[in-house]
């Protein structure tokens, strides 16, 4: 089955992959401004810190097996001395971002996670999935913009390369996760609906507060 949720999970990202949304391709391009990166950080930052959250909350619905070891995996990851909460800040002072509200993009972002949940363990393990099959990518393509274009130190780096280097794993991990619950269709496809279509979203008030 794991071969068929991830055909399911990639054609539903079709029309959604982050790396094609113009903000990204803008970034890697080195025409995001500084002011950019700094206000970008500012509301990834909100992510960054619920993500352990979520996936403290995920696990504790799960009975023990594999797809319990999975996520409480991941969460070991995100919170391993220094965390990436830690790894986050020092990106994000290295742009200048400061303190800021929640925007409601990064808000409706956070609270699709949070229905995920609500909608079943399934759902939220495919939601889940839904950013870490990118995840490596993403996070390579920072990386490599941030040194082209943006004079990147090390500790703004060090975030993004991690993540590069374990985002593959966690997309194993949480693909033979959700493989194990055997999840209808339905339930994979609505997971991915969630966050691809929030994170989209999220991108979009990015390239909207540009323009403003």
């Amino acid at each position: 089955m794991t071969n068929a949720i991830h055909v399911t999970v990639e054609r539903a990202l079709e029309g959604r992959r982050l790396l094609t949304h113009h903000f990204y391709q803008r970034w890697e391009e080195g025409t995001v401004t500084k002011a950019e990166l700094a206000r970008y950080a500012e509301q990834y930052r909100f992510f960054e810190t619920f993500l352990p959250e979520f996936l403290t909350e995920v696990a504790s619905r799960l009975d023990d097996g594999p797809t319990k070891d999975c996520v409480i995996d991941n969460l070991r990851d995100e919170t391993a001395t220094p965390s990436h909460l830690e790894l986050f800040e020092r990106f994000a002072e290295a742009y200048g971002a400061g303190d800021a509200a929640i925007s409601p993009a990064m808000s409706s972002l956070i609270n699709a996670y949070r229905q995920s949940i609500d909608e079943g363990v399934a759902v939220a393990v495919a939601g889940l999935l839904a950013y870490e099959v990118q995840g490596s990518d993403i996070a390579t393509s920072k990386a490599r913009g941030l040194k082209l274009h943006y004079q990147a130190t090390t500790p703004a780096l060090e975030f993004w390369e991690a993540h590069g280097r374990i985002e593959e794993d966690h997309a194993r991990w949480t693909l033979e996760g959700l493989d194990a619950l055997s999840p209808s269709v339905a339930d994979v496809e609505r997971g991915v609906d969630l966050v691809a279509g929030a994170w989209w979203t999220f991108l979009d008030e990015r390239e909207a507060l540009a323009l403003a």
